[in-house]
């Protein structure tokens, strides 16, 4: 497989401003995504200057930015706010509360106000169905799961992401996006699973370019790079 044999729907996943420029350049890239943690590991202290700026540079792009709030109340009066920011904006709200509450009332309601929609956090199938019946006909929304953290946890993600997928593509408001991803092989398995999107962290885009490298080139520019480090390194045996 070649990069240009993707069909999948590439987002990058971040909050580095000047990273996401950078992956912006690749032609495969068709959107963003983002959580409270990544915004903290940029260092983002404006959240909503930072989003502001990323819909005005990105406006054909979609871009999933995460409601803060604990409570219904919270959640709906954050992802207005974020809904307003531009036509390409998806709220991301995780399918639970940090109580354990699931949010389907709030789900429920944004989606019949039209506001496009990014479940988040989903782990299980029933969560699945949960969002799904949730989400108003002919409206456009993700749902995320977080296949990455379901494998950290020593699972095997296999009957999830094909019970998923068979969930989303008998109902079209709702594109299934593969988060969590842990190295470049998760795309092309994101493909043959027929799931919709993956959102992928910049340094594994980066990697996305070598997609079709022949085994034995891996091994060249293995020994290649090892020789690069021995010399900088000024390290010697004998």
């Amino acid at each position: 497989m070649k990069i240009s044999d993707l069909k999948i729907q590439v987002y990058a996943d971040g909050a580095n401003i000047s990273e996401i420029r950078e992956v912006a350049k690749y032609s495969f890239i068709t959107g963003f995504t983002t959580n409270p943690s990544l915004l903290k590991r940029a260092g983002v202290t404006d959240y909503l200057e930072f989003a502001k700026q990323l819909v005005s540079e990105f406006p054909e792009k979609d871009i999933s930015f995460e409601v803060f709030g604990t409570n219904d109340d919270e959640i709906f009066k954050e992802a207005e706010v974020l809904h307003n920011l531009g036509k390409n904006v998806f709220v991301k709200v995780p399918i639970m509360t940090t109580d354990g509450k699931p949010t389907g009332n709030i789900i429920n309601k944004l989606s019949k106000m039209g506001i496009n929609l990014n479940v988040t956090a989903v782990t299980t199938i029933d969560q699945v169905r949960y969002a799904e019946n949730n989400l108003s006909k002919n409206t456009n929304n993700i749902i995320s799961i977080f296949v990455g953290r379901v494998a950290d946890a020593g699972n095997d993600p296999d009957e999830f992401i094909k019970e998923s997928v068979e969930i989303t593509q008998n109902h079209p408001e709702a594109n299934l996006l593969w988060a969590s991803t842990r190295e470049v092989f998760n795309v092309i398995d994101a493909q043959k699973y027929g799931v919709d999107i993956i959102t992928v962290p910049p340094a594994l885009i980066q990697k996305l370019n070598v997609i079709g490298k022949t085994a034995e080139a891996i091994s060249l520019d293995t020994v290649k790079g090892f020789e690069r480090d021995i010399k900088s390194s000024g390290l010697t045996i004998l």
